[in-house]
């Protein structure tokens, strides 16, 4: 790995469906140069999928984070199953682990309710954190049609599909899935992204910052993190009410050390978590589901829940 494979990776880590020479052109480098680096390392196991990640507060769900001792994911993953469906899991170093729940809220229960449920059935490990993430305020699924959910639906599939092939598959015209694929790149809780093996940056040291802010509208902090610390991402923060998680890379675990530091004196910033990922899940099987049922929905525009 070099910093072309970084910065080739940081990339469609942002937006996979971004093409070889769009990234060639930003990197200084050939279309085909990118192409056979991308080939590199999906042959090297480097990169080992394209996906569709979507917060689920967007299509009206709740999200926990729990932060858990041990790596058993099928146990973890059992554990989940009892109170919603799995999201993500990332085994950590350090003996952690770190599992999103998508969990249903119509039934009118408040999060709290949920977080107790999960203190209650995940008794056989130790709980380090838990708590809500909400989306970045894209404004729920009144927002979507039928036909942008089934678009992307059909891009969860396969993230880096030809618009024309989609168009042909679901019976629609290319500026109609034109026009939905556009909508979703610029809502700021669905990213198409990919996933990595973090054990195979040889050279490179992925790491994530968990910074809490104290306030529930953390962008003035966002700005503040961007202007320090924008030159060590991997890829773009996510941002959850009163938590900014920056993705960042480095060389060494003391710069790593030193920038997490850094981060944590920053003044928006109440605390700062270290998360140095081993592998990292991602799970859609619970949109599959809302697709499915958004689509057999008689609602032209589909209601937040």
């Amino acid at each position: 790995m070099d910093n072309l494979d970084i910065g080739i990776l940081s990339t469609l880590l942002d937006n996979c469906r971004e093409s070889d020479r769009a990234i060639g052109m930003r990197l200084g480098v050939s279309g085909g140069a990118v192409r056979a680096r991308r080939q590199k390392m999906e042959d090297a196991g480097v990169i080992t999928g394209y996906a569709v990640k979507v917060e689920p507060p967007l299509l009206g769900y709740g999200v926990l984070y729990v932060v858990v001792t041990g790596q058993d994911t099928e146990e973890i993953l059992g554990q989940c199953g009892l109170i919603g469906s799995p999201y993500l899991v990332v085994p950590c170093v350090g003996g952690i682990t770190v599992c999103g729940v998508v969990v249903r809220m119509e039934d009118g229960a408040r999060m709290q309710q949920k977080i107790e449920l999960v203190r209650e059935i995940m008794r056989d490990v130790r709980i380090l954190s838990i708590f809500e993430a909400g989306g970045a305020g894209a404004g729920g699924t009144g927002r979507l049609t039928r036909t942008d959910m089934e678009v992307l639906g059909r891009l969860a599939e396969s993230p880096r599909r030809r618009t024309d092939d989609i168009a042909g598959e679901a019976g629609l015209s290319a500026k109609t899935v034109a026009r939905c694929r556009d909508k979703l790149h610029a809502i700021p809780d669905v990213q198409f992204t990919l996933t990595y093996d973090p054990e195979k940056l040889e050279g490179y040291i992925p790491y994530a910052v968990l910074a809490w802010t104290g306030d529930d509208e953390p962008t003035g902090a966002l700005q503040y993190l961007d202007k320090r610390f924008s030159g060590h991402y991997l890829q773009a923060p996510f941002v959850a009410r009163n938590q900014v998680v920056l993705f960042m890379y480095c060389r060494t675990i003391y710069e790593m050390d030193a920038v997490t530091e850094e981060v944590r004196q920053s003044p928006p910033v109440s605390a700062a978590d270290l998360f140095i990922p081993k592998k990292i899940s991602l799970y859609d099987g619970w949109l599959k589901d809302a697709v499915a049922e958004a689509c057999a929905s008689p609602r032209l525009h589909l209601a937040r829940r």
